[in-house]
């Protein structure tokens, strides 16, 4: 087995936990499990994780209770266009190479074969807002252009984009949008290509799509350009195509404490009382992926939420998945959040870090 997939690598003893652990110590979203013997057993995903998490399955579960299936495999003397050729036909990420015993020798990404994967997934980031709750640090300057660190917020979703392979990017103003356009231009300095599209009136975050100048070939994100956030984007693109969905998106568990003894109840006869319990609900993180065809939803230029269309695409029967997050995700929409995203940076910060 090469050493380079090792850390990818868990038995079919381990937990959900341990598949976790070993996808996160690469950068590959992938986990191996074999048994004794290193025989392939199966693989789990970073997008099979999320949809057990969403399903209730807990991080000590058993990894059997993903219910993996035994995945494409490649004999080891494949060459690199016959695998290139089995990705793509088949729409494959990773491709294990095993033996003829079915052991486990080498994994093949789609990154090892040059030209397989263009990084052109537009990214559409709403600008518009007019960041009400951060006043009286709004009233000059655009929410995304608050500073995180030494820079701004927008800036650093930029960067972390571009660090991910993610070059075509559609900006939308609104509220002093002329500051956002000075500071980014056409992105070439931070490794993107940027267009605009100008709100002249206030949109919403899905009625701006109305603006784009061309229509979208296939399935594009749309993220507001207020988030502090780790999200992997390839990770959350491949889990939208792989649920074939019009629509994906982002899901935060939001945790809150109920001050008050909570009193459960059948009709007037108390049952038990709960003191002070902590909720999770499941919130929008303000991320997500569309399939082209949604914009046939949205009528011209008015005001249009993201939660509306949503609610339109669920009315007219078309599936609308849920992307499980597990990195970190700040709403920066009050001072507070701002302060919290401002620790943040400045925690993770290192000393030859330049953010």
């Amino acid at each position: 087995m090469k050493e380079r997939i090792r850390q990818l690598v868990i038995s079919e003893q381990a937990t959900v936990r341990d598949a976790l652990l070993a996808i996160d110590s690469g950068s590959l979203q992938i986990a191996l499990v074999t048994d004794a013997e290193d025989r392939l057993l199966f693989t789990v995903t970073d997008g099979d994780i999320r949809r057990a998490l969403l399903a209730g399955i807990g991080p000590d579960s058993p990894v059997l209770a993903l219910g993996g299936k035994p995945p494409r495999t490649i004999a080891p003397d494949v060459s690199d266009s016959e695998a290139r050729q089995i990705m793509r036909q088949q729409s494959l990420h990773h491709l294990p190479v095993v033996d003829a015993g079915g052991r486990l020798l080498d994994l093949i990404y789609v990154d090892d074969l040059s030209g397989l994967r263009p990084n052109d997934t537009r990214v559409v980031l709403m600008a518009g807002g007019l960041g009400t709750r951060l006043r009286p640090l709004t009233a000059q300057t655009p929410k995304p252009m608050l500073r995180l660190g030494d820079r701004p917020i927008l800036e650093t979703i930029i960067r972390s984009l571009s660090d991910q392979g993610f070059s075509n990017l559609t900006i939308s103003l609104n509220y002093r949008g002329d500051q956002i356009r000075d500071h980014f231009g056409d992105g070439r300095r931070f490794g993107v290509e940027i267009t605009y599209v100008e709100e002249k009136e206030r949109l919403g975050t899905a009625g701006a799509l109305t603006l784009l100048p061309d229509r979208p070939q296939q399935p594009f994100i749309v993220m507001n350009a207020d988030l502090l956030t780790t999200i992997r984007y390839e990770a959350l693109v491949n889990f939208h195509r792989e649920q074939t969905a019009k629509a994906t998106v982002c899901a935060w568990e939001y945790s809150h404490q109920v001050p008050y003894g909570v009193l459960q109840t059948d009709d007037t006869r108390l049952v038990a009382i709960e003191e002070k319990p902590t909720r999770v609900e499941r919130v929008s993180a303000g991320i997500y992926v569309l399939s082209p065809e949604v914009l046939d939803l949205l009528d011209g230029p008015t005001y249009t939420d993201m939660p509306d269309l949503l609610q339109r695409l669920m009315n007219a029967g078309d599936p609308v998945s849920v992307f499980a997050m597990r990195e970190t995700w700040i709403d920066i929409g009050r001072i507070e959040d701002l302060e919290q995203a401002r620790a943040h940076v400045e925690k993770s910060a290192g000393p030859d870090s330049d953010s």
